[in-house]
């Protein structure tokens, strides 16, 4: 995209990446129409550095269309990839993922979620994307825009996770998410189609919550382990027997979880031991729903 955008002498607003994301994400591309849009581009020069007062850089500030004799180079310049497989072991991609994390050492360092979404996407992160977008979900999360290194989806990603597989969790929550979005990429079309009607008729279980329920009170951030613990709590039965969540979220229920101590306990320290997960959802599961975990 960096070399598309220099030969189109355009370049994306920072404030505007996560809206071009989607564009691109629903396009397949960058249409013209946005591309030459001053609200989301802004026309560049090559800003390079000299090497001394008497030898200035040849290329500074110039563009595309100002390459003069070294546009036919840029243009015939081969661009190598190189294709990584991973043959043993069959079902373990542990080994492609560190490959993938040592050989991203250079420039701006790419975080978990988005070396998880090169190596796995599929249809199901397509519809985690949609939902990332809804305004519903980034009420609760309290962020109007997508975050850019996708911590909102990781986030969806770990809610599910722990819906569909809570039992085989072993800690790290690294290697259980990896695991997870290698088999989502088996998933059925209809079966992510459940999973999104799911999720939207939890949202709707959360209707009636105050603005900031899943944030705690000492860090006055969104907890990601809460939010888990009360996603499955609220959909742990509906998605046993494949329907819908219709209870909406007791607010003083929610209150009263959130002042449990043995909660607070599991989701402050080691917060992604196997021990600390299960008990979180015990007691989320114990005080919304009063039912025991099975």
């Amino acid at each position: 995209m960096s070399i598309f955008y220099f030969i189109k002498q355009r370049f994306p607003k920072k404030d505007k990446r996560n809206f071009l994301r989607r564009v691109f994400e629903e396009n397949g591309k960058i249409p013209n129409n946005v591309l030459n849009d001053d609200e989301y581009f802004t026309s560049f020069n090559l800003q390079l550095p000299v090497n001394t007062p008497q030898q200035p850089n040849k290329l500074n500030k110039l563009n595309y269309s100002t390459l003069s004799e070294y546009k036919f180079a840029f243009d015939l310049r081969t661009i190598r990839n190189v294709f990584i497989k991973q043959n043993f072991p069959e079902n373990d991609d542990s080994c492609i993922y560190e490959i993938f994390n040592r050989l991203n050492s250079g420039g701006i360092n790419l975080k978990p979620q988005e070396i998880r979404m090169s190596l796995y996407y599929s249809d199901f992160y397509t519809m985690l994307y949609k939902l990332n977008t809804l305004p519903e979900w980034r009420k609760i999360i309290g962020v109007n825009e997508p975050d850019l290194n996708m911590k909102d989806i990781e986030t969806l990603l770990r809610g599910f996770a722990i819906l569909m597989e809570w039992e085989g969790y072993q800690s790290s929550m690294v290697k259980f998410l990896n695991d997870f979005s290698r088999k989502c990429k088996r998933v059925s079309k209809e079966q992510i189609n459940y999973l999104e009607t799911l999720f939207n008729s939890f949202l709707l279980t959360c209707s009636n919550l105050p603005e900031k329920a899943f944030y705690l009170k000492t860090t006055k951030k969104f907890n990601i382990s809460m939010f888990e613990a009360v996603f499955f709590a609220q959909c742990s039965s509906a998605f046993k027997e494949q329907r819908l969540v219709e209870r909406k979220i007791n607010p003083e229920k929610l209150e009263s979880l959130k002042n449990d101590g043995e909660f607070i306990t599991a989701i402050q320290s080691q917060t992604t031991s196997k021990e600390n997960v299960k008990k979180r959802l015990e007691r989320a599961m114990s005080i919304l729903c009063e039912q025991t975990l099975s």
